[in-house]
């Protein structure tokens, strides 16, 4: 108990292997090395959703599977999706998935998937 609240209920994450917590350590470094143009790839989408106005987990997922889609060739655009869907459920709210999904749906149609060296989306 800390302070009167009870955390019984709230989820314990698994420690990763050495070798995760590298592969996600040097993902989330390329990640934030570009947030700013992941952002403004983002803006552009998402009429009166601007990055900065969305929550935290909705950003940090949206900004990763772009980041997938457009500069990870190992991972294909439809995988990256799904699994930033999975993350939505996981960790946003209750409308996370659907907003997540519909995100990069459009950034998809837009060409967020095709060649990084490509002309950008906006």
């Amino acid at each position: 108990l800390y302070m009167g609240e009870d955390f019984s209920d709230e989820k314990v994450l698994p420690v990763p292997d050495p070798a995760e917590s590298s592969y996600i350590s040097v993902k989330a470094g390329k990640v934030k090395a570009i947030e700013d143009e992941l952002d403004r790839l983002i803006n552009a989408e998402t009429v009166g959703w601007s990055a900065d106005r969305m929550g935290t987990a909705e950003r940090i997922i949206i900004r990763l599977a772009l980041y997938e889609m457009r500069y990870d060739d190992d991972i294909p655009v439809k995988v990256a999706i799904n699994e930033a869907v999975e993350l939505a459920k996981e960790y946003g709210g209750d409308n996370s998935p659907s907003f997540v999904n519909g995100v990069l749906g459009r950034l998809s149609k837009a060409g967020a998937g095709s060649d990084p060296e490509a002309a950008p989306l906006a």
